[in-house]
């Protein structure tokens, strides 16, 4: 999960559907809005993400005074309706034991995103553009040392300089239509929790599931394919959206075998000629209102399909051959609720998240999920913008892939486990040093990695043994 633009604490500074959204009378907790654009109701929405998914107001800028902007380029470029911002993220896991092997791996990522808002640059009424960039090295700890299905850091992927989005929107019909073209991603728009944007493991952003099912793991970091996505934003709690997107994000021959990051190394393939992917969301945000007799919160749902045909993993019953199915398909659920707001200071306190989607058994991997977590924005006296979390993710292996173990048990020569589910568990305290600072230790413990599969390094094919991993990121902003 990583996308969504940069943003001013200055409503008219935001993009047209978050100053649309903070505009509007009593929508969020705060002046920001929440993760995928939907009006604020976590509590505690950390202030920071590996990426874009929430709205961001903290730069480090005014710490450097003058240096911050060196000849006054980013005011000037401000003022003519282009704005820039750097995210940067370094961060080192180290797998203590179980896994496929123990050891420590480094990841970093620099995020250029860049906005322009064209009626100040070109007097082009209701339009902006968008572009992000990114330069990722380092290598994954789910690649090389755990092995598990739900990837253990959101930032994870081969070293690449890499186009991610590219864009064009335009609103429409007083800011409540926005249609938007160009190489996107979905992963910020989709199935996003306000308050699961705290966790570190990539699948409390974008969801296991889609990962697994998604044909190239679908648009979402760090491959993002061609899509026409429209929103609409009827009332300020209410909003629809719908993306129509090329099913392959990494181009080419999926069915290869080659990597879709290494199909599509720069993100410039820009695939046009797939089979399209279809998403479709409704979020509905309760309690917004100053006064209102409960908490606030967003209930969202949705689906998406796959059109053309895929593999289906059960064989014909006819001939005993491995068959092709029309389409693929899923539907989710997400419900965020604020459960806690301090007296003293509304903007601290708990809130809850709980998601869920199925996919048809009969040709994907993973037909059922389920995550949901805890976390508690300034808990510690002194430290209000710290959030501590807790979260829990279950993926369930589909009972056509579990049958297929059991046929290789029966008619191989060693042990080959029947795969079940893969669990992971994660607690992270994400502590902001300064406006744009901050470090944040986590902790997962995998269970059953790849849901149980075997372990290539074991002569005998045992399981991969449960994994312990420790990790430390720190992220800055610009």
């Amino acid at each position: 999960m990583l996308q969504a633009s940069l943003v001013s604490a200055d409503p008219a500074a935001q993009d047209p559907e978050t100053a649309a959204r903070v505009a509007a009378e009593g929508v969020a907790i705060g002046s920001n809005a929440g993760a995928g654009g939907d009006p604020q109701t976590s509590v505690a929405q950390p202030v920071f993400s590996a990426g874009r998914a929430a709205e961001v107001t903290t730069s480090f800028q005014p710490l450097l005074g003058p240096a911050g902007d060196p000849g006054g380029y980013r005011a000037f470029l401000q003022s003519r309706g282009i704005t820039f911002g750097l995210i940067g993220v370094a961060e080192t896991y180290r797998s203590l034991r179980g896994g496929l092997r123990r050891g420590e791996t480094g990841l970093t990522l620099l995020d250029l995103d860049v906005d322009v808002d064209l009626d100040t640059f070109a007097g082009w009424s209701g339009a902006t553009a968008h572009a992000t960039v990114y330069q990722i090295q380092g290598s994954g700890t789910s690649r090389s040392r755990v092995g598990n299905l739900l990837t253990v850091s959101e930032i994870e992927a081969l070293p690449a300089s890499r186009l991610s989005e590219l864009w064009l929107e335009q609103s429409l019909f007083d800011e409540r239509l926005f249609l938007r073209v160009g190489q996107l991603s979905a992963d910020t728009e989709y199935m996003v929790s306000q308050t699961g944007i705290l966790f570190t493991n990539g699948t409390f952003g974008w969801p296991g599931i889609f990962a697994a099912n998604m044909t190239d793991g679908g648009p979402a970091y760090p491959l993002s394919a061609p899509t026409l996505r429209v929103k609409y934003v009827p009332t300020p709690e209410l909003s629809f959206q719908a993306s129509l997107i090329d099913g392959t994000p990494g181009g080419g021959n999926p069915r290869s075998g080659i990597d879709p990051q290494r199909r599509n190394p720069n993100g410039t393939r820009f695939p046009l000629s797939d089979p399209p992917l279809a998403i479709a969301e409704a979020s509905y945000a309760y309690n917004t209102a100053p006064g209102a007799p409960g908490q606030p919160g967003t209930v969202t749902l949705g689906g998406w399909r796959r059109f053309g045909r895929v593999d289906a993993l059960t064989p014909d019953p006819v001939s005993g051959l491995g068959r092709r199915v029309s389409g693929d398909s899923s539907v989710y659920g997400v419900i965020d609720q604020t459960v806690y707001q301090e007296p003293d200071d509304p903007n601290d306190g708990a809130s809850v998240f709980l998601r869920a989607s199925a996919s048809p058994g009969d040709r994907n991997l993973v037909d059922l999920y389920l995550d949901g977590g805890i976390a508690y924005r300034g808990l510690l006296p002194g430290r209000s913008d710290d959030t501590l979390g807790l979260a829990v993710a279950v993926a369930r292996i589909a009972p056509a892939a579990r049958r297929l173990d059991a046929i290789a048990a029966a008619q191989g020569t060693g042990p080959a486990p029947r795969r079940s589910a893969e669990t992971v568990l994660e607690a992270t305290y994400q502590a902001v040093l300064a406006p744009g600072i901050a470090v944040q230790p986590t902790v997962q413990y995998v269970i059953h990695p790849g849901g149980g599969i075997a372990n290539p390094r074991d002569p005998e094919g045992k399981r991969v043994r449960d994994a312990t991993v420790l990790g430390l990121r720190a992220i800055t902003r610009y």
